[in-house]
């Protein structure tokens, strides 16, 4: 199985528009961060985690030709901003794109998109399937999955289990149930949003006692602001077993 980390940062990306702060002014290329986003390739499938708004780019820049699956985690617009850029897939494949999220993702994401699903059949409108993803694990292109479900402050968000990599994003508090599921996992990537405190995201504080109680091999800290740090700054304050995920991280996970 290989990881591909399309995009690392939060909903503003990094560097945020009109900040001259030393993250979004580095010259680091790690600290420059995408909305995020993943992509799984298992023998010759994939399976791509979240479509925002730099969805197009990073399928782009990766040179990503076909797509068997999109997995949603929730219906925010930094996940889902890109959902008009798979009709680029559709005509190459000739294919609907099938769509795994829960109910509330999807009736979010259809809001933002009235023109693709209003029963007009407009014919340059992206042709997705969805399919409601509860807590019982699910095949995506052939491909077992567990789903996870966190909280993003009252929203239920998926993560989602894949073999032996857990992906969560956007999670706030998760319960000791699901926290069962993540258990195991050779690599574990979770929001890390900043230090300080938020209502809804991870502080780095917290994402490092999710990875105390549930021990991954390694951990990759995910959908950081420019609060975060800077990545070279950073990356000597974390234990050994945990670091930094950039945009274009590959990872091999047997």
């Amino acid at each position: 199985m290989r990881v591909t980390i399309l995009g690392t940062g939060t909903s503003s990306g990094v560097p945020l528009i009109g900040c001259s702060c030393e993250v979004c002014t580095s010259t680091d290329p790690r600290d420059n961060r995408l909305r995020t986003a993943a992509m799984v390739e298992i023998d010759g499938r994939v399976l791509v985690i979240d479509a925002g708004p730099d969805f197009r780019y990073q399928m782009l820049h990766h040179h990503v030709m076909t797509m068997d699956a999109l997995l949603i985690t929730h219906g925010h617009r930094d996940h889902v901003g890109g959902l008009d850029d798979i009709r680029p897939f559709n005509y190459l494949q000739g294919k609907v794109i099938d769509i795994y999220c829960d109910e509330w993702a999807e009736s979010m994401t259809r809001g933002q998109y009235p023109y693709a699903f209003n029963n007009d059949n407009y014919d340059f409108a992206p042709k997705v399937k969805f399919h409601t993803v509860y807590l019982e694990p699910f095949l995506a292109a052939g491909i077992p999955i567990t789903p996870i479900e966190v909280m993003h402050y009252k929203l239920p968000v998926r993560a989602f289990r894949i073999k032996d990599f857990t992906y969560i994003t956007d999670a706030k508090t998760i319960s000791d149930t699901e926290k069962e599921k993540i258990k195991g996992s050779k690599v574990l990537i979770v929001n890390a949003l900043r230090a300080n405190d938020h209502i809804a995201h991870y502080t780095i504080a917290e994402a490092l006692q999710l990875v105390e109680e549930v021990k991954p091999e390694m951990t990759y800290l995910t959908h950081l602001s420019h609060q975060f740090g800077k990545h070279a700054d950073m990356e000597g304050t974390l234990p050994a077993n945990v670091k930094i995920a950039y945009d274009g991280l590959v990872l091999d996970i047997e």
